[in-house]
């Protein structure tokens, strides 16, 4: 205690608060070291303590680090308008010890588990983002500093989600790019789009979709419900897996629902069967139709896992919320009423973009996939759905379609 003392370190309150003349700083990367003016050196280890310390993730929300005119990092905080030396990760450091990933639920909203993170080095893309979660999940990504990019079907739409979220923060990088995954065409003209900007691609979330949809053909002769949901996604991973590829580790994440435990894709003979995927009118209804979508986005994600996590690509399938107020369902008044009703016990949009954004971004999600998850929590799907026979089936028939269909042309 006389050394203590001696040293000037006895006549604090508490173990952590430093003693006169030192001071406590972070590199760059979020390690705290400690500077000592009086003798003019730095360490590692507190000087009571003996701990090291790091900050506890990346730069809170609206935090952006940069250098000043001296070189000196600074710290600006773009929503109270203000900069200082100080980073502000240091009111948040912990020990440095494996910290347990925190756990979400169905309350969890999308921002929740962005927290603290700085995803200024990811490039990511979302189908259908211009309004309900996809927008939301769009957004979210966007105010954390990721590069988004919008695929999207109207472009005036799609734009005047891009300012929305511009509006809400100047610097958010986000931008819109027609993609209509009803035509086979437009899905491989928007790859070479997006090819020709030569950005990688971290994550890209399949997430657009339609329910209760009047029975309608698209131009490549396919009934709409089935190719918007499920082939349009198939061939725009298609086109981009050597960009996922090259970006590795990246993620697949497609939104799939709880719905998907309610229909049946296989003939008698056990195979998947194109007749109930894209049914002639008179077979048709609306609902089966977007349940068998559904279970479609599982067994897809779950063979694009299996074909691509050798090279660094991983996929995951979610459900992201019961009968939540989207547009999915516009097409027909009674579902557009029943979920009217429903709306004040459902999520919100930014709790039900919470599990895409837990699938794209979880550290310990990190290589890991082929799986389904609902409220940010892995659970089991159908037996279909976990059928490898029938992942594979459908992967075979959907590669085919998207070979043998083109505008105008029925090949099958």
């Amino acid at each position: 205690m006389a050394a203590l003392k001696y040293a000037g370190m006895d006549d604090t309150d508490s173990d952590d608060e430093l003693p006169p003349g030192w001071e406590e700083r972070s590199t760059k990367d979020g390690w705290v070291y400690y500077a000592n003016h009086d003798e003019m050196k730095t360490q590692w280890e507190h000087p009571k303590t003996g701990k090291k310390k790091r900050c506890a993730g990346d730069l809170p929300y609206g935090w952006e680090q940069e250098t000043d005119e001296k070189g000196q990092i600074i710290y600006v905080d773009h929503i109270n308008k203000r900069t200082t030396y100080f980073d502000p990760r240091q009111a948040f450091t912990v020990e440095d010890v494996i910290v347990k990933p925190k756990r979400y639920d169905g309350n969890t909203a999308a921002l929740e588990i962005l927290q603290g993170r700085d995803l200024s080095d990811r490039v990511i893309l979302i189908t259908g983002g211009n309004a309900g979660i996809g927008f939301e999940t769009a957004r979210s990504f966007a105010l954390h500093g990721a590069h988004v990019i919008l695929a999207c079907r109207n472009l005036s739409r799609a734009s005047k989600a891009v300012s929305s979220i511009q509006q809400e923060w100047h610097k958010a990088r986000v931008e819109a790019m027609m993609c209509d995954l009803a035509s086979l065409r437009s899905v491989r003209e928007f790859a070479e789009s997006f090819k020709a900007k030569k950005l990688p691609l971290h994550i890209l979330v399949c997430n657009a979709g339609v329910c209760t949809q009047p029975w309608s053909l698209t131009e490549d002769g396919l009934e709409s419900t089935f190719q918007i949901c499920h082939l349009g996604h198939f061939l725009l991973v298609q086109c981009l897996q050597d960009v996922l590829r090259r970006s590795a580790p990246a993620r697949v994440v497609v939104v799939s629902s709880e719905s998907h435990r309610f229909t049946d894709l296989l003939d008698s003979c056990g195979k998947v069967d194109l007749a109930l995927l894209s049914p002639e009118k008179k077979k048709y209804w609306s609902m089966l139709a977007y349940n068998r979508a559904k279970l479609c986005n599982i067994l897809f994600s779950n063979e694009l896992h299996r074909r691509l996590s050798p090279h660094g690509v991983t996929s995951n399938a979610l459900h992201p919320g019961n009968m939540m107020y989207t547009s999915l369902h516009h097409s027909w008044w009674l579902m557009t009423f029943l979920f009217t009703l429903a709306r004040p016990f459902t999520k919100s949009m930014q709790q039900g973009a919470a599990t895409t954004v837990y699938c794209a971004i979880a550290p310990e999600l990190e290589g890991l996939g082929g799986m389904y998850f609902n409220n940010c929590f892995r659970c089991l799907p159908s037996i279909q759905a976990q059928d490898q026979s029938s992942a594979a089936s459908l992967w075979e028939l959907s590669e085919r379609l998207v070979t043998e269909r083109s505008a105008g042309i029925q090949a099958l």
